[in-house]
């Protein structure tokens, strides 16, 4: 009994006198893998005209004109005369078929024509047709004229004629339509059909205005019928509603001063429209930022979170270094200007368009948050020992710190506080191997594996040839190799078992020189090893 009263009293003293040979853990902590969490509101560029606000206001009684008049601030209605536009259908092309259900007729630059019955007409760029005088060569451009049955270009019918030009040695094709019917088949692809009647009015006259106020220039068509332009998808896009807004507004633009306004619409808004100096850089009296709490029930109205890695982050955006981290610079509407980016390079910063391309975005009102666990320049420990985690959660709610032995089952470990940069630290004393994550919303940050070594203790002890010492965590039955130091290798020399109480003891041939204890990784707990003790 009196050999381990002594023993216990020279473990305290041992623990006192060697606690600076044990590796404490350093605050110091070097830049772990941030996640970048995107949370955003609307859908669009958010100039002009929210389509999910247009909705909500007719669902409010609001007319057509009350709408308009609300997105472009300032403007009044007008009218346009009666015209013809010019609609690229497609380009590039080696072959196009042209057909209807009736008779058509096709008329060369010469001005001869020629008559096809109901069916297809397959064209490539030798303009080649038959004739009653054998297959001729055309001279283009080629128009083809409807007859009483509406020409089709690949399968798709369209109102007007179709104009069949070669360019470069492709085909080109354009539809000359009526600017109402043009409008017909940009509405229901453009808004629903089944919205309001008066959203419907609003659509339809943004997008006589519109296209209007976009013509092409130095082309042989004034519009595209995709978003270069508007979505134009014909005969096929009509919808009796979307007809009837038509002609309910037949040749009624938005106009400003006099002029025709661009009239710019999007989606959803998000709860407050965007100035076109926010977005385009350059200022219209009439697209202003204005409240827009009409349009909740868009799905888009706000969304996410989005997730991204730094290192998808840096692929996505076209960086040269890993992202570290992000702050934003919003425009007056909350939308965000631009986001600097600091990386292991240094800060660079990315305007807001090339963000939301890059990331895929529905907008540029963005919050990205930032989670990121730092590692440690050590994140290993002794049992019992503290380690203080350090990191990043900016722009997220309610940041915790959980943990999880086995990487599946995690438990929180209590709230973060953070300091207004969003830094967040907090000193854990795990009990085993452990990960540790940042998680706030249902993002959460890489994790960080902390190893918990047992801890080791070995002392001489009075009686002649002893040695002994304690394993923590208590580990009856522990398996202690002692080892003597030779040369330069660690020599096993005896082995010792805990008891109940996590004490061990051993009898050897003690001679002088340097010895170790060391307890085998096991339980979620790595090797453990002893300050070396010096026997004389």
């Amino acid at each position: 009994m009196r050999l381990f009263a002594i023993l216990a009293l020279s473990l305290a003293t041992v623990a006192t006198a060697s606690a600076a040979g044990i590796q404490a853990p350093s605050s110091e902590s070097v830049p772990g893998e941030a996640v970048f969490v995107v949370s955003g509101r609307g859908w669009g560029h958010g100039v002009g005209m929210s389509q999910y606000g247009a909705y909500g206001q007719a669902n409010d009684g609001r007319s057509y004109d009350e709408i308009l008049a609300y997105y472009y601030y300032g403007t009044e209605l007008g009218r346009s005369g009666k015209r013809e536009v010019r609609v690229l259908l497609a380009e590039g092309r080696q072959a196009v078929t042209i057909s209807a259900t009736a008779a058509f007729s096709v008329v060369d630059a010469k001005g001869s024509v020629v008559k096809f019955p109901a069916g297809p007409l397959v064209l490539r760029p030798g303009l080649e047709l038959s004739t009653p005088d054998g297959i001729v060569a055309a001279k283009g451009p080629l128009v083809v004229r409807a007859g009483k049955a509406p020409l089709s270009l690949d399968g798709r019918p369209y109102r007007g004629r179709l104009e069949v030009a070669v360019q470069n040695g492709f085909l080109r094709v354009v539809n000359h339509v009526a600017l109402e019917s043009y409008i017909q088949g940009v509405v229901a692809d453009e808004m629903p059909h089944t919205w309001p009647l008066e959203a419907l009015k609003a659509q339809a006259v943004a997008a006589r205005t519109y296209a209007l106020k976009n013509l092409v220039k130095g082309k042989p068509f004034d519009l595209y019928a995709d978003v270069r332009s508007q979505v134009y998808g014909g005969i096929l896009a009509e919808e009796p509603a979307s007809s009837a807004a038509v002609r309910a507004t037949t040749g009624q633009v938005v106009t400003y001063g006099g002029q025709i306004a661009s009239t710019y619409y999007f989606s959803t808004s998000g709860g407050k429209t965007a100035s076109a100096a926010d977005v385009f850089g350059f200022s219209v009296p009439y697209l202003i930022s204005r409240p827009d709490p009409w349009d909740k029930a868009s799905p888009h109205h706000r969304w996410g979170p989005l997730l991204f890695g730094a290192r998808t982050l840096q692929s996505k955006l076209g960086l040269d270094a890993r992202v570290l981290d992000a702050t934003g610079t919003p425009t007056p509407s909350g939308r965000l200007r631009s986001l600097t980016l600091q990386t292991l390079a240094g800060p660079t910063n990315v305007p807001a368009s090339v963000v939301r391309t890059g990331l895929g975005l529905r907008s540029t009102w963005i919050t990205m948050g930032v989670l990121r666990l730092d590692r440690p320049r050590s994140s290993s420990v002794v049992f019992g020992s503290s380690l203080n985690l350090t990191g990043l959660a900016r722009a997220v709610t309610s940041p915790q710190l959980s943990s999880s032995a086995d990487g599946a089952n995690w438990a929180p470990e209590g709230a973060l506080a953070q300091t207004p940069e969003g830094a967040v630290a907090r000193s854990v004393r795990p009990m085993k191997t452990t990960r540790y994550r940042i998680v706030a919303g249902g993002a959460a940050s890489q994790a960080l594996l902390v190893t918990v070594a047992s801890r080791v203790r070995l002392v001489q002890a009075i009686e002649p040839g002893v040695l002994g010492g304690t394993v923590r965590p208590r580990t009856p039955k522990a398996l202690v190799h002692i080892e003597r130091l030779k040369g330069t290798r660690w020599v096993e020399v005896a082995e010792a078992t805990g008891d109940g109480s996590g004490s061990f003891r051993v009898e050897l041939a003690l001679r002088p020189g340097t010895y170790r204890a060391r307890v085998l990784a096991s339980a979620g707990l790595a090797e453990g090893v002893s300050p070396v003790l010096t026997v004389t």
